[in-house]
């Protein structure tokens, strides 16, 4: 049995904004994706069968609480691979959780498109290939197909142009509550901006990208750092507003990422990262530090 062992990462939004409404319910988005160092663990095996045989096992610190059962997105992704590719498989997965869940760090749908990353180098497959299918699976999934650390998504966060960012590795703080916010209840409460803030969002997110990729520190850039939800979360999940407020404390520019609840801070450095993570930590935060970009591990 063909045998793969890949790193899932977790993703922060730099930036989103809300730019409408679809006749579907759900919402166009413009945002920037970018996947950080803190990763679940994916093993998985798999080889052609005549009979189809699933599994999941689920361990790691984040698992706690979390299905192994078939409606896991993980297990899906693989059914979609085999619909996909007309395959019958004998496969079993293997998740270390790192990333907590319902944190706003696409933990789920990292997972499923790794495990799809991996079926498509077992069997030799163009994993791109599976980009409608992915999105069917959940709006970030597709993300996780592409091998690049930041990219721009459009529609409801599918439709994503990967962007040539050189810069050098920066670092974050990421700040988890230990509270899960559900997205539906988010998008309810939100009350779409009029068309003008739309419009310099728009500008603004042109302007961190263009940062970005000239590779300027932080320090030049997050104040363009911008996340529409917040106004749908900050007011009404007090665990969240409240780690916002700690970061600030410590002289941070902090911003939530996806729909929450994880709250993060970028910093130019692994050093003042730490720091940052130290103070956070004394006020009693579970933090991970990350960076984006490189090779290094930073799972802590």
């Amino acid at each position: 049995m063909a045998h793969i062992c890949l790193r899932a990462p977790a993703k922060v939004n730099l930036f989103l904004e809300v730019t409408g409404k679809r006749p579907d319910g759900y919402h166009n988005l413009a945002t920037l994706f970018a996947k950080t160092s803190l990763t679940d663990i994916l093993e998985l095996e798999a080889e052609p069968a005549q009979k189809e045989e699933l599994s999941l096992t689920l361990d790691g610190p984040q698992s706690p609480g979390l299905s192994a059962a078939q409606d896991n997105l993980a297990l899906r992704a693989a059914r979609i691979f085999e619909e996909h590719f007309s395959l019958t498989l004998r496969a079993h997965i293997r998740l270390t959780k790192h990333i907590p869940f319902g944190a706003g760090l696409g933990g789920g749908s990292s997972d499923a498109g790794t495990v799809l990353l991996g079926l498509c180098h077992l069997f030799d497959k163009d994993p791109l290939e599976l980009l409608p299918e992915a999105a069917r699976l959940g709006a970030d999934v597709p993300l996780f197909l592409y091998p690049d650390t930041f990219l721009k998504g459009e529609g409801i966060g599918e439709l994503l142009t990967p962007l040539p960012c050189h810069t050098p590795s920066f670092w974050a703080v990421l700040a988890y509550p230990d509270e899960a916010v559900p997205t539906k209840g988010v998008f309810q409460r939100l009350r779409p901006p009029d068309r003008q803030a739309v419009l310099t969002s728009r500008s603004n997110l042109d302007k961190l990208i263009q940062c970005l990729c000239q590779g300027l520190p932080p320090t030049q850039w997050q104040n363009l750092l911008f996340n529409r939800l917040e106004e749908a979360v900050l007011p009404y999940i007090g665990s969240v507003r409240k780690a916002k407020e700690d970061f600030s404390a410590l002289g941070a520019v902090p911003l939530m990422s996806g729909s929450g609840s994880t709250v993060f801070a970028v910093t130019p450095n692994r050093q003042l990262a730490e720091d940052l993570a130290g103070r956070m930590r004394q006020k009693g935060r579970k933090v991970f530090t990350v960076h984006f970009g490189g090779n290094r591990d930073e799972n802590n």
